[in-house]
């Protein structure tokens, strides 16, 4: 009898540890998503900041239709990517296309002393740094997921439950890991 109390308490404290990595595998999950959904909602503010941008150039450099469109494309493409891999490769296409509108502005003068353009530029650089933010929690909870389900014994109880690696967020050129400074 004593025996069968023990095999059950020792039954019970497997079920209640499995169930709790089980739960800290969801938690750490439900992090990440909301970690990526902090990173779409910079990037979302971004892109909604990026027309009134062109439309600011392009009244001063009408004929730099070709740069205006890429920034266009790039933003549209930036919009609807799906999945960390897409977002990261449109973002960084989008970067390129921006660095172009501002090298712009060194050619136009007048457009670089426009107020609403350097309050656009002083927006996007804020918005910036929110992303670079986002980036980084949504990196440290991937980390923290990734951690939980490549461990023993939280990868076995991960395996049966389906839990998959998070990718980072990251830009694969070194160089494009600095803050883009544009100077007027």
């Amino acid at each position: 009898m004593t025996t069968l109390i023990i095999l059950i308490a020792i039954a019970l404290i497997i079920v209640f540890y499995v169930v709790g990595i089980y739960n800290k595998l969801v938690r750490k999950r439900s992090m990440m998503e909301e970690g990526w959904s902090g990173i779409d909602v910079q990037l979302k503010k971004r892109h909604d900041l990026i027309p009134n941008l062109v439309e600011t150039v392009k009244g001063y450099a009408s004929h730099e239709q070709e740069t205006l469109n890429q920034v266009i494309e790039a933003r549209n493409a930036a919009s609807h990517a799906q999945g960390t891999k897409a977002q990261t490769q449109a973002e960084k296409n989008l970067n390129s296309a921006l660095a172009n509108v501002f090298a712009l502005a060194e050619a136009y003068p007048d457009l670089k002393a426009n107020t609403n353009f350097v309050q656009l530029q002083d927006e996007l650089s804020s918005i910036e740094g929110d992303i670079e933010k986002a980036r980084r929690y949504y990196n440290a909870t991937v980390r923290e997921n990734n951690i939980m389900i490549e461990s023993f014994p939280s990868n076995i109880i991960a395996g049966m439950g389906d839990f998959e690696l998070g990718e980072f967020f990251e830009l694969e050129d070194e160089s494009e890991r600095a803050t883009p400074t544009v100077k007027f």
